[in-house]
């Protein structure tokens, strides 16, 4: 899946938020965005996750226009934001069977959750290595 910004600002009122930033992400590449606080990296990713629009410049995801085809990036893209949003008394377990619960059939979404345990290393058997 590649990601591509091209002269993206975002206004806050007066306030911007991004000053004409561009890069290119291809399909298989590992990023990560850096900066101090304020410097925009969470406006970024709300911008490629279709959380808001930008207020000038193009973005696309997967070949998908973040403004005319939001439906297809959002099927695209998953984000995790540093801060659950949500249900902050659920733990780990919970909270993944409960947004699995919105894409995927009940009764597999135990083994999903599961799987995506294993894979990130979340589990007890991973910790004793």
């Amino acid at each position: 899946m590649s990601v591509s910004v091209k002269s993206v600002t975002k206004l806050y009122g007066q306030q911007k938020a991004l000053d004409n930033v561009s890069f290119e992400i291809g399909t298989g590449q590992i990023v990560g965005l850096l900066g101090p606080n304020g410097a925009g990296k969470s406006t970024m990713m709300k911008i490629i996750c279709c959380y808001v629009p930008q207020s000038e410049g193009q973005v696309s995801v997967a070949g998908y226009d973040t403004i005319n085809n939001s439906i297809e990036v959002r099927r695209s893209v998953g984000y995790l934001p540093e801060h659950n949003p949500l249900y902050l008394d659920m733990y780990v377990k919970e909270y993944l069977a409960f947004v699995a619960g919105i894409y995927i059939k009940s009764k597999l979404i135990e083994a999903r959750v599961k799987e995506m345990i294993d894979i990130t290393g979340l589990g007890l058997e991973q910790r004793k290595k």
